[in-house]
């Protein structure tokens, strides 16, 4: 019999576990010829912002040990030109769409995520609160954990779409901000986003990135990813998503015995956009030569 690898999150099923991160697909097309229908669980879109943003100049990509550094500035064409020209060819396909959406204010996330709600295709949200809040002086939204849960349970009020949480570890104590994040009303948690790195050119004595910081991301930041998996894990009771350095069947198979439900690949992606297929089928075929006969089953199943 062939294992159950299917996941429900909130009102969401997904056939696979293995979803494409938030800022690595693009909008879905730009992997057109690469990918194929049904290879995703999801697709977790470019992040999106009410208006238009270039994002930061160049240089915004670094080469690092065993990853890579993005200062892309979370560039995208606004919520209008989302909808209007991106949405019906990401409808047009069979794999569950999740938007990634931001802001500077509260306003503007519980704004999104209203516009978003109606949008035939979303099925579902996932708020990256890893961003400055302008109000509070530039304090990052998911660095404090009653902001993240008052910004959390705003945008909860807006929408009845599943409501994913994307937490940042550039944090002291990610657990706490996860809970409060759970109490303001989500439906599951995917960390970790970027930890925050930098590069030097020796020669220039010069920062590469023109934005001077960047965020790490690649297997280098897949042992600290898998730990703050499984202290949220064991700290909430909603689904968690891991993701941080995953690039085989092996590496999700760590975030998924610490307790994910499910996972992201990002920079995989651009090393081989069939990452995902591998995954999956190496994930089924652990299964079957340990007896699991479904995914729940195996998720959290790290023996003391």
């Amino acid at each position: 019999m062939k294992p159950d690898i299917s996941v429900q999150i909130a009102s969401l099923r997904l056939n696979c576990p293995v979803i494409a991160a938030s800022g690595t697909f693009g909008y879905g097309q730009e992997y057109s010829g690469l990918v194929n229908d049904g290879d995703f669980g999801a697709i977790v879109t470019k992040g999106i912002s009410l208006l238009p943003s270039s994002g930061n100049p160049g240089p915004r990509i670094v080469e690092t040990p065993s990853g890579m550094l993005n200062a892309i500035g979370l560039q995208n064409i606004g919520v209008e030109a989302f909808i209007s020209e991106k949405m019906p060819l990401l409808r047009a396909g069979s794999t569950p769409v999740i938007v990634n959406f931001y802001g500077n204010t509260v306003e503007q996330y519980v704004e999104l995520a209203g516009r978003l709600s109606e949008v035939e295709g979303v099925c579902a949200l996932e708020a990256n609160i890893s961003c400055p809040n302008v109000k509070q002086g530039g304090s990052t939204f998911g660095a404090d954990a009653r902001m993240a849960g008052e910004v959390t349970a705003q945008i909860r009020a807006v929408t009845r779409l599943p409501l994913i949480v994307k937490l940042t570890p550039n944090v002291t104590d990610i657990a706490q901000v996860a809970c409060s994040v759970e109490q303001g009303g989500a439906d599951a948690l995917s960390l970790i986003n970027t930890l925050t790195g930098m590069a030097i050119d020796p020669a220039s004595r010069r920062p590469i990135l023109a934005n001077i910081t960047g965020g790490l991301s690649g297997p280098a930041i897949r042992p600290v990813a898998v730990r703050m998996v499984w202290q949220v894990c064991r700290a909430v009771g909603i689904p968690v998503i891991g993701l941080g350095g995953i690039m085989n069947a092996s590496d999700a198979l760590e975030f998924l015995i610490a307790g994910a439900c499910a996972v992201q690949v990002g920079t995989g992606l651009f090393v081989d956009p069939s990452t995902p297929v591998s995954i999956a089928a190496g994930i089924k075929e652990y299964m079957l030569e340990h007896g699991f006969e479904r995914l729940d089953q195996l998720v959290g199943s790290m023996v003391y």
